[in-house]
């Protein structure tokens, strides 16, 4: 094993790396110009709260950003290695953690337990958002059923939301990751809620399964067009 991945292994190691991402992810922020869509969206969202956001893996880095004063909200970040700097990270940028992940089948409330699901129903209970990707695990862009049976169980509606940047690194990796870069022009968008009726069925819970994933293509495209100026973002600007 390397030095550096001896390092980034252990408890010390992981607490710096976590620090310096968000040092690096406040310095993006700070020197890029974001634009929100739709303009008004914290006022639309208000009467919903708390409620769940939704994104893709790999586009979620700078999702710390989206949280606004006053706003109270948790991620969702595995137990895995690189989990422990992703949550020393979002804590030292506001944003508190509930720890877990998922499963190939989309029930990521079954593994491990029903620990994670459990704390993200509290933590909805208790009037907190929460934010999680919404993929099957090493699937990129399919979304699993698990948002959707958390958006069930709690009531809480699901709000699709991408955020983008027009210089970036895009990794070639199972989520297609991107590292945003500093001195950027950035999006946010954030789609029209999803709502899981509590009593909803398999085919019930398999529509709003592809309601989501249609959604956050759709904001991730829209996000992505935004910064890059394409002439569908001419066409919708």
């Amino acid at each position: 094993m390397s030095l550096f991945k001896r390092f980034a292994a252990s408890a010390s190691g992981q607490t710096a790396l976590g620090i310096v991402a968000s040092w690096y992810l406040r310095l993006v922020w700070n020197t890029s110009r974001f634009v929100i869509e739709p303009a008004d969206v914290y006022e639309r969202v208000e009467p919903d709260f708390p409620v769940i956001v939704a994104m893709w893996h790999g586009q979620h880095f700078m999702a710390p950003f989206i949280k606004r004063p006053g706003h109270r909200i948790k991620v969702l970040i595995s137990r895995h290695r690189d989990g422990e700097i992703n949550a020393v990270a979002a804590e030292r940028l506001g944003i508190g953690t509930v720890r877990g992940s998922g499963s190939h089948s989309g029930d990521f409330h079954r593994k491990g337990g029903v620990g994670a699901f459990r704390l993200m129903l509290d933590t909805l209970a208790q009037g907190c958002s929460m934010a999680l990707t919404a993929d099957v695990p090493k699937v990129s862009r399919v979304a699993g059923l698990g948002i959707v049976k958390l958006a069930q169980t709690s009531g809480r509606p699901i709000y699709p939301a991408a955020l983008a940047t027009s210089r970036r690194k895009e990794l070639n990796n199972w989520d297609r990751s991107s590292i945003n870069l500093p001195f950027s022009r950035g999006a946010i968008v954030v789609g029209t809620p999803i709502r899981v009726p509590r009593d909803a069925d398999d085919a019930a819970l398999e529509a709003a399964r592809q309601a989501v994933e249609a959604a956050l293509n759709a904001v991730t495209e829209r996000a992505h067009a935004i910064v890059d100026r394409t002439s569908e973002a001419i066409r919708h600007g």
